[in-house]
């Protein structure tokens, strides 16, 4: 199972981005997904995620309504819509596969991380 992520950049404060992360050798759809990041010295944390039940999604309060996660069974892949960004926002941002939360060892497969900038 290989996940790799793409569209990290440096952006200004305020704009948008989107984050994509494909997976090859199983299916995301069957899966509990979730995007985490981590910043300068900081502990990885859980900040989207979509339940492998129901689907339902969860987000954490510092991106909750700016960010969004989905994904597209057809391109087997999953994204990270992120809007109205601050410098905050800055960090290695991860996706990862197979498990549920924001726990990071509860899951089991991991993007390699791409970096997000956020600064004037």
């Amino acid at each position: 199972v290989q996940l790799v992520e793409s569209g990290g950049t440096l952006v200004q404060p305020g704009a948008s981005l989107r984050l994509s992360c494909a997976a090859s050798g199983a299916t995301l759809a069957w899966y509990g997904v979730a995007w985490f990041r981590q910043g300068p010295d900081k502990e990885r944390e859980g900040i989207a995620s979509i339940h492998y039940s129901d689907g339902s999604t969860e987000y954490a309060d510092s991106v909750k309504g700016r960010f969004t996660i989905s994904r597209d069974s057809a391109k087997n892949t999953m994204y990270l819509q992120m809007s109205s960004l601050k410098p905050d926002d800055t960090a290695v941002y991860y996706c990862a596969m197979g498990g549920y939360g924001f726990e990071p060892d509860a899951y089991n497969y991991w993007g390699q991380g791409t970096q997000v900038t956020v600064s004037s």
